[in-house]
């Protein structure tokens, strides 16, 4: 079968492929984008009306005119064209797009073929088609982890199996983050014992952390205790304890285990800032470069997320495929436009999707890669794609607790507050102290605005409002849950304190935030802000 590719000016387009080329160099260009481009190229005789984009490129689902317009502007800018000059694709007001640049259509061979008497013909793999290879860590970089067998005391027992069992359910779970280098079972379970020193084992192993646990079991009660250890100074970064009924330890197993894992996913980056502010900027690696961008990027202000994102390009220039740093600087740009920290709101929109994708591109396996694609969906207006990209984050790590508050989220704005409520309490619950807590808590308050439970609403609202992070939209909602329970008081105070950052704070840009489908509670919503005089 002959391949066909599409030529235009200085681009080609080639379908079997599926990539866009300039001057014979693969462009970057995200996959719904570039369906798009070839939709057009196909069908240039004519002109496509949007249901028919909407048919093609989205499979019918239901997507906002925001959402194909922002579509249309990325592929316009990929190809060198604008929504002012339209010299290639052109849009018919109202009706729909055309594209009316001269094309060319080109058939070429398909790959060369090794072929052998006893063997099935293989293509030779196109190298220029391969991703980059991601750059191998060294040792002073990504965090690394020993899990060592837990240390069981009390009468032999059953249950014993689980001073085991449960670290090596862990190093499973820990296995799936790709940003911490988690030793084999094999090689941490040689450390045995209450004596065991964590100075020898971060040398042995060649790691900066390791967990250590205890289980005591006394009379029918169970007593589980571990220990995040820094193995260079053995200083006991986090600890934590759980007790429950013996009999009921296998179901309690899972609850800990979930635990422990989103613990050390907070507490470990939380250390590894503490250690990189501790060194000279000329000696800060890739990693310490991202965890200290991470840590600015959690303090939602304009001049924090600056100087989240000059750490986070910093530390692309020492590793140009780290996936989290691309993530991160993707998560700066969806702050600017989230937050309206930039004159042009769609091009900041647009720089935290492309930095998204090549950070999938990057790692596949990344949850905060799929995470970062979601967020940019659904401030685009896309819900249902937003909730299948936090699905796979959340598949990929089940304690992955921004996934499941996010992914919580989207379903309030789709109108499925069932849903909505059931994750970001699992949220709260695997991460209370999350950077993101307050969010977690206003996104409850939605919830209950849904279930037309105004008081518990305007509960949570506040509560959320007072909470460290808080910005304008959490005190908007604040605001109109207040009012929509007769504290008409309270909600002007919550609109002087929001409108102290952003004195043009309206429904318009709410909505620009939340893009709530067209749903009775964002009726409810536009009703109240409309009476509050926003």
């Amino acid at each position: 079968m002959r391949r066909k590719t599409y030529c235009f000016d200085r681009f080609e387009v080639d379908l079997t492929r599926f990539e866009l080329r300039q001057d014979g160099e693969r462009a970057h260009i995200e996959p719904q984008v570039l369906s798009l481009l070839i939709l057009l190229l196909e069908n240039r005789d004519k002109m496509v009306t949007k249901d028919e984009v909407i048919d093609e490129v989205w499979d019918g689902r239901i997507v906002s005119e925001t959402a194909v317009a922002s579509r249309l502007k990325a592929a316009r800018k990929a190809i060198g064209d604008n929504g002012k000059d339209q010299l290639l694709i052109k849009t018919i007001h109202g009706r729909g797009f055309r594209f009316i640049g001269e094309v060319t259509e080109k058939l070429t061979s398909p790959p060369q073929t090794l072929t052998s008497p006893t063997a099935v013909s293989m293509p030779i793999p196109d190298q220029s088609f391969m991703p980059a290879p991601i750059q191998n860590w060294d040792e002073g970089g990504r965090p690394s982890i020993a899990v060592l067998p837990f240390v069981y005391t009390g009468e032999p027992h059953p249950h014993q199996v689980i001073a085991d069992a449960l670290p090596a359910d862990i190093i499973m779970d820990l296995s799936r983050l790709h940003w911490l280098f988690v030793i084999a079972r094999g090689s941490s379970f040689r450390f045995r014992g209450a004596d065991t020193d964590p100075q020898t084992i971060g040398t042995a192993l060649k790691v900066r952390y390791c967990l250590m646990g205890t289980i005591e079991v006394s009379s029918q009660t169970v007593h589980i205790g571990v220990s995040l250890v820094d193995t260079n100074t053995s200083e006991t970064v986090w600890s934590d304890k759980y007790t429950g009924a013996l009999s009921e330890l296998q179901q309690m197993r899972p609850d800990i285990e979930a635990s422990i894992v989103s613990s050390l996913e907070q507490r470990i980056p939380q250390h590894e800032v503490k250690l990189a502010r501790s060194k000279p900027a000329t000696e800060l690696d890739a990693w310490a470069s991202f965890h200290l961008g991470f840590d600015h990027m959690y303090r939602f202000t304009r001049e924090d997320n600056a100087v989240a994102a000059e750490l986070f390009q910093h530390s692309l220039k020492l590793d140009p495929y780290f996936t989290r740093s691309l993530a991160g600087l993707s998560f700066t740009h969806f702050q600017k436009a989230f937050l309206r920290l930039a004159p042009d709101t769609q091009a900041e929109l647009d720089a935290a999707r492309t930095l998204a994708h090549q950070a999938l591109d990057s790692d596949r396996l990344d949850p905060f890669a799929h995470f970062s694609v979601g967020r940019s969906c659904w401030l685009d207006g896309e819900l249902q794609d937003a909730v299948q990209w936090f699905d796979s984050a959340t598949a990929l790590s089940p304690s992955f607790a921004q996934g499941r508050y996010n992914r919580g989220l989207v379903n309030v704005m789709a109108g499925k507050p069932v849903e909505a409520d059931t994750d970001l309490a699992v949220a709260l619950s695997l991460s209370p102290l999350d950077p993101l807590a307050y969010a977690m808590v206003s996104s409850r308050s939605l919830v209950q605005l849904q279930l037309n439970e105004y008081e518990q609403a305007a509960h949570f609202a506040e509560k959320a409002a007072r909470m460290p992070g808080a910005h304008r939209h959490i005190e908007l909602i604040a605001a109109l849950t207040a009012h929509l329970v007769g504290r008409s008081d309270d909600a002007q105070r919550w609109i002087s304190k929001a409108r102290q950052s952003d004195p043009d704070l309206n429904a318009v840009t709410f909505f620009q935030a939340f893009p709530f489908a067209q749903t009775k509670s964002r009726e409810l919503i536009e009703r109240t802000l409309k009476d509050m005089g926003l």
